[in-house]
């Protein structure tokens, strides 16, 4: 049977609106880099773009450490090239948030917030990370132009400039240290007294402070971004109380309010691993949620406890979380589902075989 009569017969089966061989959760560098590969396979996958499309990389005015654009390139345009490179090779690009993957059988049956089913051969959960915001006016606005959530990756464009980066653990610490390289003072701004990260971050801030290079603002929050995205942020308002966690005692007479000019804010509060949908799969997951895969040497290193699930980007990565890592494990992804369904091909033919050859015995 062809794959178009396989997929019009999953049609009229329960509700499922289609069979794919693969189906991938995500459009960000890792999953469109995977459905490249997958269509070259002739694997002619479908992807699902989710709720932020593009990944965070949309958020990125500027990429320019990304090889291969001496001149730098917008996240955006980067991302939207490689979605028209995937659909060039045969990749189909559908809107849609994956709600679950049922694993209890195979197919998989993949459900849709939208109650949309369909059916897959194998998964990649390329969803990727949303970086966690505060909620605050002008956030919006100004994500992309000022505010980043990214040092290695947007710093490199503030240089000589006051650089504010705002969280109490290990990122923003190693943000902090690292923005040193370009700001003329980094704030690093807690809302506690007493950060949350490992003594040896605390150490190394400790060390740039002493050197004039880092300045601590504790049990202090940023309540507002000010600024526009032609010119960037201009400055933000803060408040302050002796006993931490000012914004939920602006009531306080011991709570101050102030001004203070800044030319960008880096959010370092952690990251959410978008993976909900895998929740109720065998797919093993750390207390964050982010994917456990094989990794070692060899093929399939992307592979999950499930067969026939992989998962490639910022689903699996928490430390390097850059655009050129994210690609490679797409590829990565994209060869072992290969190498996966081609097994599964070679193993129904063999089936399929099986009785025709006990006939001819007889």
């Amino acid at each position: 049977m062809s794959d178009d009569a396989s997929r019009e017969t999953a049609a009229t089966d329960g509700g499922v609106v289609e069979h794919r061989k693969l189906i991938i959760a995500g459009t960000g560098i890792s999953g469109l880099t995977a459905a490249i590969y997958a269509a070259r396979s002739n694997n002619e996958p479908l992807v699902f773009e989710g709720t932020e499309p593009g990944g965070q990389l949309t958020l990125t005015t500027e990429v320019d450490n990304y090889p291969g654009f001496p001149e730098g390139i917008s996240g955006p345009e980067l991302v939207n090239n490689m979605k028209t490179q995937a659909k060039r090779f045969g990749a189909e690009v559908k809107n849609g948030v994956l709600k679950s993957v049922d694993d209890s059988s195979r197919p998989f049956r993949v459900e849709l917030t939208n109650g949309d089913v369909y059916t897959a051969d194998a998964v990649i959960a390329a969803s990727g990370a949303s970086a966690r915001t505060l909620g605050i006016p002008g956030e919006d606005e100004l994500m992309g132009y000022g505010l980043s959530t990214c040092a290695t990756c947007d710093g490199a464009f503030f240089r000589d400039q006051k650089i504010m980066v705002i969280g109490g653990g290990d990122a923003a610490m190693e943000e902090a240290n690292f923005l040193t390289k370009f700001a003329s003072t980094v704030y690093l701004v807690h809302r506690r007294e007493e950060f949350r990260a490992e003594d040896y971050w605390i150490d190394r801030v400790q060390e740039k402070v002493d050197e004039g290079e880092i300045e601590l603002m504790l049990n202090t929050e940023v309540t507002e971004l000010h600024g526009t995205p032609e010119d960037g942020v201009d400055h933000v308002t803060m408040v302050r109380n002796p006993e931490g966690h000012p914004s939920d005692k602006l009531d306080d007479p011991e709570t101050e309010e102030f001004e203070f000019d800044v030319g960008a804010v880096f959010y370092a509060i952690g990251h959410t691993p978008n993976t909900e949908y895998l929740e109720g799969t065998g797919v093993q997951m750390d207390d964050e949620g982010y994917v456990k895969t094989k990794g070692g040497d060899g093929g399939g290193q992307t592979a999950t406890d499930v067969e026939g699930i992989f998962g490639a980007g910022d689903v699996v990565d928490y430390h390097y979380q850059q655009a050129i890592t994210a690609g490679g494990m797409g590829s990565k992804a994209a060869i072992d589902a290969d190498d996966y369904l081609e097994n599964l091909e070679r193993a129904a033919k063999a089936a399929a075989n099986e009785p025709a050859a006990a006939e001819s015995d007889d």
